[in-house]
C-alpha cells in the first residue's frame, strides 16, 4: 500500500509539472519520463528516506539505481522554506543518453508528514 501511495505521489508531481507546461494525460507524462513503475517506487523510497530524519539541508543529495531496469538518478534538496522542501530529481532512464530534471515540492502537514504540494 505504501509503495502504491509513494508511486502515486511521484506520478501526481509529474502531473502537476505537466499542467504548468501543457495539458497531457498522466499516462503520457509517465511514459515520456522513460521510468518504469518499479523505478517510480525506488524514486519515492529514496525521497522518503531523505525526509525521514527531519528537514534536510539545501544541497543534500541521494542517488538511486534500479538493478531491474538500469535506470538511475539523483535527488537533491534545492530549497528549504518554512515547512517545505523542493526536491530536484535528475533521472536517467535505462538506455537514455540524457538526464532529465523533474522538481517536486513537499510540505509538512499538521501531523508532521511530508505531503506533495503544488
Amino acid at each position: 500500500m505504501k509503495a502504491w501511495i509513494s508511486s502515486t505521489v511521484v506520478a501526481a508531481a509529474l502531473l502537476g509539472l505537466a499542467a504548468v507546461t501543457q495539458a497531457k494525460p498522466l499516462s503520457r507524462i509517465i511514459a515520456e519520463t522513460g521510468l518504469s513503475p518499479a523505478d517510480f517506487n525506488i524514486v519515492a523510497a529514496t525521497a522518503d528516506a531523505m525526509l525521514a530524519g527531519g528537514t534536510p539541508q539545501v544541497g543534500t543529495e541521494s542517488t538511486w539505481h534500479s538493478d531491474e531496469t538500469g535506470s538511475k538518478g539523483t535527488i537533491r534538496v534545492g530549497e528549504v522554506r518554512d515547512n517545505c522542501v523542493q526536491l530536484q530529481h535528475f533521472i536517467q532512464p535505462a538506455g537514455a543518453d540524457e538526464t532529465r530534471e523533474i522538481r517536486t515540492r513537499r510540505c509538512r502537514d499538521a501531523a508532521g508528514n511530508w505531503v506533495l504540494t503544488p
